[in-house]
């Protein structure tokens, strides 16, 4: 053999393994792209209930929020509603029964005037005697 038929060789070799190795590669890369597609097609079979599950669930959020929103409004209403009532009667009835409690105690106090005075009444009144200042202890007691 001469020097070129065993250039000629050793590239014909190198080629061989280069393909082969291109040959390993190329089938791991179509397994991983099988794996690829199996798994995307298994997440889609999945997620697509899950998806149609989640949006009932956000649509019944809604209605529930509507509800709480009309509640809502429903309250503030009743309370204005009893703010305006309570200012009213406030006014209506505060000022009539004020003057009928000023009245009544004048009343009152006139019969008192005017009453006969019983003996115990006539008695001196006591002197009230108010407390005198406290004192602070000093912790020597």
């Amino acid at each position: 053999m001469s020097g070129g038929e065993v250039a000629g060789l050793l590239v014909a070799v190198f080629w061989a393994i280069l393909v082969s190795f291109l040959a390993v590669a190329l089938v791991r890369l179509a397994q991983a792209l099988r794996a690829a597609t199996e798994l995307v097609t298994s997440v889609t079979e999945r997620a697509v209930p899950l998806l149609g599950e989640a949006s009932d669930t956000v649509r019944s959020a809604q209605a529930q929020l509507d509800r709480v929103e009309t509640i809502t409004t429903d309250v503030q209403e009743v309370a204005a509603n009893a703010s305006a009532l309570s200012s009213t009667v406030a006014t209506t009835f505060g000022g009539p029964l004020v003057k009928v409690a000023a009245f009544g105690y004048g009343v009152r106090r006139a019969l008192r005037r005017r009453a006969p005075a019983t003996p115990e009444a006539q008695a001196a009144p006591r002197a009230r005697r108010l407390p005198g200042p406290r004192r602070r202890s000093t912790g020597k007691d």
